[in-house]
């Protein structure tokens, strides 16, 4: 019988990140693996001694990519590999990889790296991003989930505000596609394939993040949201996915962003789809 750990973060308190744990190991156990689920600070990385324990392989569910790459460099299978998380986790670096294979998204910017106690301003850069992009605008870090740290920037008040807030911190200006406003689709693919999907939408947020006070419906995608979906995930190489897409000009799929670590009971709750029945299905697939 193969064993697998399923990790999350035991700092998280929340018990969604528990849950998620949870529906990975009940379908490792359907699929007649014995899974243990595993807190990130309960494997010890100690370079210099052998785990104690050896599963055949992990589901990673949190972005402690030292973790990953510590499991993957003694030999387990690390699903999503610690790469893709790292690219995923950083939004500015995954923007960078998925406009290197030409997938459709809103303009985007990288903001430079400015020290905490230094500053451009005055340097004329933000007057031409401002020029670029316009208002009203996101300003998006880096490092960020369930549409947190997201910021849409109204007057050039805020805009100037905030750069200052982050100095020291990766992130990005984006474009702001109004005709997305409050709505959206998550796509979660397995292996290439789409697994799932629902439509989620908010009449309080700009953001149509179920956390934020969205509601989701089940949607039928069109061929040009299914295509876009899974080249965005080939493009970050996420073997398991959940691809937000917006709609621009016309309907026009455009992608917000792809989660390496995508939450699976809200798209679960609307489709009754259990996406973590295909990501076990897959890995057993690939390690047979």
């Amino acid at each position: 019988m193969k064993i697998c750990w399923v990790i999350y973060n035991g700092s998280l308190t929340s018990d969604k990140f528990r849950d998620q744990a949870e529906l990975l190991a009940d379908a490792a156990k359907r699929a007649g693996v014995k899974a243990k689920i595993v807190m990130n600070y309960e494997v010890m990385m100690s370079l210099n001694a052998q785990l104690e324990e050896r599963p055949d392989f992990v589901v990673f569910l949190d972005k402690d990519i030292l973790l990953a790459t510590f499991l993957k460099n003694v030999g387990i299978p690390v699903f999503n590999d610690p790469e893709v998380i790292e690219t995923c986790d950083n939004k500015a670096k995954q923007y960078i990889q998925l406009a290197k294979n030409g997938i459709a998204m809103p303009e985007t910017i990288i903001a430079p790296k400015v020290y905490p106690k230094f500053t451009i301003e005055g340097s004329g850069y933000y007057e031409q991003v401002l020029d670029k992009l316009g208002l009203p605008m996101i300003i998006k870090e880096g490092h960020g989930s369930f549409g947190m740290k997201v910021y849409l920037i109204e007057t050039e008040e805020e805009f100037f505000a905030k750069v200052d807030e982050l100095r020291g911190i990766d992130y990005v200006f984006q474009e702001f596609i109004e005709t997305s406003r409050g709505r959206d689709i998550r796509v979660n693919i397995v292996g290439g394939e789409i697994v799932a999907a629902m439509y989620r939408s908010s009449q309080t947020d700009f953001r149509a993040n179920i956390t934020n006070g969205g509601v989701a419906s089940i949607v039928e995608l069109t061929a040009e949201q299914k295509e876009l979906a899974i080249r965005a995930a080939d493009a970050v190489r996420a073997e398991f996915a959940g691809v937000d897409l917006l709609f621009g000009d016309n309907e026009k799929p455009l992608v917000c962003e792809v989660n390496a670590a995508a939450h699976i009971r809200n798209i679960y709750n609307v489709t009754g789809i259990n996406v973590a029945d295909k990501m076990i299905e897959y890995i057993l697939g690939k390690l047979a």
